[in-house]
């Protein structure tokens, strides 16, 4: 297959699926003036969104958070992520507010855009995820890092692609991001110097495929948790078992 031209590769490739079928080709239309922008449109249905995905292969997929039905572009987004995990998402909301925000970036969105925005900025948006940013406001921001600090607390625990985990005190210097620490209060926190500090940042980053700050904290919202290990039942009696009988038993010659 022959690689990619300069001109091909610079065009980002965008699905829309709007809450219905008139939303998302107004949207598309207007995103078309673009030059740089090659758009496609989908039917207002999960199975469709996706069908649109696996056909068009889109680099930003925007998806409004009220995709048929209320919030379940919300869970659209999620499996999206699952299924097309580089797909980037953006949450198209009728509104900024703090459960939206937090919502969308916990089920996998790289980005929230407000209909309260100028569509201008909309391409520009589409064009920074692309790039591999994230997009959003100082406020919307701000909802996601509360969110987060919230949720770190000691049991907390995250993994990376593959499964990776991160160390305790991968972990500590994590939540000190969150809580939005710089590098040198995150050493006195932590009783490290600065330049252990930015090795372990490094390290966290490389684990979780990220390039950012903003990114760690919004990978940290939206990874699993691990279950704390629960404590042994101190009332259940301990049983010793034999193994079991095997199902065959192999016969030797004599």
């Amino acid at each position: 297959m022959a690689a990619p031209s300069s001109s091909e590769s610079a065009i980002t490739r965008v699905l829309v699926a709007d809450t219905t079928a008139m939303n998302s080709q107004m949207l598309a239309e207007v995103l078309a003036k673009h030059k740089e922008l090659a758009v496609f449109e989908s039917a207002p249905s999960s199975s469709q969104v996706l069908a649109a995905i696996a056909e068009c292969v889109p680099h930003v997929a925007v998806v409004s958070a009220d995709i048929a039905g209320e919030r379940d572009g919300i869970s659209l987004t999620e499996r999206i992520r699952n299924t097309f995990p580089a797909v980037r998402i953006l949450q198209l909301l009728d509104r900024s507010d703090r459960e939206a925000v937090v919502l969308a970036f916990r089920s996998g969105a790289r980005g929230v855009f407000s209909r309260t925005s100028s569509l201008e900025l909309l391409a520009r948006c589409i064009t920074r995820l692309r790039e591999g940013h994230v997009w959003a406001n100082a406020e919307e921001l701000n909802f996601v890092m509360d969110a987060l600090s919230l949720e770190t607390g000691p049991a907390r625990r995250f993994t990376g692609p593959g499964n990776v985990r991160l160390s305790r005190r991968e972990l500590d210097v994590t939540r000190c991001v969150a809580e939005g620490l710089t590098n040198r209060e995150i050493a006195g926190r932590l009783g490290l110097t600065e330049h252990t500090v930015k090795n372990y940042l490094f390290r966290i980053f490389d684990k979780v495929g990220v390039s950012s700050r903003v990114e760690l904290v919004l990978f940290a919202l939206s990874a699993p948790a691990e279950p704390a290990p629960q404590p042994p039942d101190l009332h259940k009696p301990i049983r010793s078992e034999r193994p079991p009988a095997p199902l065959a038993r192999k016969h030797s010659a004599r």
